[in-house]
């Protein structure tokens, strides 16, 4: 890692952190989201992953040059020890590494918590980047929902995969 430095990311980032996620929204089928989510909606949403004892992270690279976190799985109680992640980069600043050191400190701070299993919903199975981005740090396929999402004139599918985040959780 270099270049770059990865630490919590607060309020204050949102601004930053709103634009590189507007990118995606508006350029990509990445996200199912079709409208920009403002830089207070992105202070909402950071604050309910906090409040939830999560981590949210990002990287630094001049500015914020990328970010992560991850979320409960689901609300019901017996999911409590998997979460779900979400990754982008900064499109200038793709393919420096900033993605993997983001998701190596996700991964190390989920299983900090006491987290057992990690699940990447991919939009769009010809996300490839994300795609290779997950297989390399040991996500292995778990599914895939055929026509879930319609974005740009067409008919989506989600990519699931999963990492078990302790030894004796695979």
């Amino acid at each position: 890692m270099t270049g770059f430095s990865l630490r919590d990311a607060t309020a204050a980032d949102a601004p930053a952190i709103a634009r590189i996620y507007g990118h995606y929204v508006r350029t990509t089928s990445f996200t199912f989201e079709e409208a920009e989510p403002s830089a207070a909606e992105m202070v909402d949403r950071m604050g309910r992953i906090i409040a939830a004892g999560m981590p949210y992270l990002e990287a630094q690279k001049e500015g914020v040059a990328g970010y992560v976190y991850a979320a409960p799985f689901h609300t019901r109680s017996a999911y409590r020890f998997t979460v779900e992640n979400s990754v982008y980069v900064a499109p200038e600043l793709a393919r420096q590494g900033i993605g993997t050191a983001l998701m190596q400190g996700l991964i190390a701070g989920c299983a900090a918590r006491g987290c057992r299993q990690m699940i990447a919903r991919i939009g769009d199975a010809q996300n490839i980047a994300s795609l290779a981005l997950h297989r390399r740090l040991g996500f292995v396929p778990a599914g895939q929902l055929t026509s879930v999402g319609f974005k740009f004139g067409r008919w989506l599918d989600v990519m699931e995969m999963q990492l078990a985040l302790c030894p004796d959780a695979a």
